[in-house]
């Protein structure tokens, strides 16, 4: 019989990826550093939201933020070793969805 149990390391990076936006985010930051605004915009997330998961994904060591001391002050945010690792996963998610998830159809407008 296979072993069922789950490598807690799996379960980790799973738990991470999971949250809401947070593979959105990695996945607009493998174009390269962007602006909080930039981020914002592009994804459509609300800046509260983005606030989080930014600071959740540079604890865990994937987004690195970086003030220039200008003024005003410009702040970028880009990936880490470890979070460009990532993006051989990101481009299977997104081979895989090409290939097995429908669009989702637009709301009738009423």
């Amino acid at each position: 019989m296979a072993d069922t149990n789950i490598c807690p390391k799996f379960e980790k990076a799973l738990s991470i990826l999971n949250k809401r936006w947070t593979g959105l985010i990695v996945f607009q930051l493998l174009n390269g550093s962007q602006r909080f605004c930039n981020i914002e915009s592009e994804i459509g997330i609300s800046g509260r939201v983005l606030s989080e998961r930014l600071k959740d994904l540079e604890k865990e060591g994937i987004v690195q933020r970086k003030v220039y001391d200008e003024t005003p002050v410009r702040i970028e945010y880009s990936l880490t070793e470890k979070g460009t690792a990532l993006e051989p996963v990101l481009n299977e998610i997104q081979n895989w969805s090409d290939h097995w998830v429908e669009p989702q159809e637009e709301p009738v407008a009423k």
